[in-house]
């Protein structure tokens, strides 16, 4: 449950029932200039929350603030040219993946936004319910509800397409922040159909290309871990790709009396991440499993 808010022209996303934890709503492309200003100011309004909760921005890695803080984390990669990530940042085997992309008939290109994008993008979608183990969460969705979605941060955005002769099999979408200094990693989906021809690879490399042209330095794909998970396939593609943990101080600014004692209880943290990582681990490796039975069932019966 949650609500999207706006205070002092910052959106703001509160979530929970008995703990509200508040957070802004684009955390990765839009950061607080004067923390301690913007806060003096939400405890004021009439929007009700027990923590706010905020990630200190790249490049700086130290603490900056007094606040209550714990270690979050980035999987980031840095980019000064396209040639010495090709040459310095990634192997062989991550070089000869892209190679084997463009030897499959894959074309790789920047897509402005609109229908031919979004009924590329929906199609990719619907292939199948279940993705590397988990449940697909887009698989379902109309082709309006996919134009609204992808329509968000448009002023920001950059869509790269793969494609084999005019079928797109594959795409991902980027967002740049407010300071121009790093470009998020939104989404990356290719169809499974034709991930032997490696689109996925080739995208990243095009992502790179795209931050390096234009002179921003950090290519940022969501977290490189998440809580107690050891390495999975996804961290190591990450890794083989050139992107490396970065962590930065994730503060917790108690609001209320509640808020306080929730933080010193760990009450901000999910029952599922104080779950030990070998009982989690062996947990997704089942529903993985059972999930991707079912994935061949469904590409078999087509």
């Amino acid at each position: 449950m949650h609500s999207i808010v706006n205070v002092q022209g910052v959106d703001i996303r509160i979530e929970g029932r008995l703990l509200r934890i508040a957070r802004l709503e684009r955390e990765r492309y839009k950061g607080l200039a004067d923390p301690e200003a913007f806060l003096d100011g939400f405890r004021q309004c009439q929007y009700k929350a027990d923590l706010f909760t905020f990630m200190q921005r790249l490049p700086e890695t130290k603490p900056k603030y007094s606040y209550p803080m714990e270690w979050d984390n980035l999987a980031v990669l840095l980019i000064s040219t396209f040639d010495h990530w090709w040459t310095k940042q990634v192997d062989n085997k991550t070089r000869n993946m892209v190679r084997k992309a463009e030897k499959s008939g894959l074309t790789i290109r920047e897509v402005p936004f609109g229908d031919i994008l979004v009924r590329g993008i929906w199609e990719i979608y619907n292939e199948s319910p279940f993705r590397q183990g988990k449940r697909f969460p887009h698989y379902g969705k109309g082709i309006a509800t996919v134009h609204r979605e992808e329509a968000t941060y448009l002023d920001h955005s950059i869509f790269i397409g793969a494609f084999l002769r005019e079928e797109m099999v594959g795409f991902i979408k980027l967002i740049e922040d407010d300071t121009r200094n790093e470009i998020s990693l939104i989404n990356i989906v290719s169809l499974i159909r034709h991930r032997d021809k490696a689109p996925t690879n080739a995208l990243i490399a095009a992502a790179v290309r795209a931050c390096a042209d234009r002179g921003i330095p950090y290519l940022v794909y969501s977290k490189f871990a998440y809580g107690k998970r050891q390495r999975d396939t996804l961290s190591d593609f990450k890794h083989n790709n050139g992107f490396r943990r970065i962590d930065l101080p994730r503060y917790f600014v108690p609001l209320t009396l509640f808020g306080r004692a929730a933080f010193h209880l760990g009450l901000h943290h999910r029952f599922y991440d104080r779950v030990p990582g070998s009982v989690a681990t062996k947990f997704r490796e089942l529903r993985a499993a059972w999930r991707n039975r079912k994935l061949r069932s469904i590409l078999e019966a087509r």
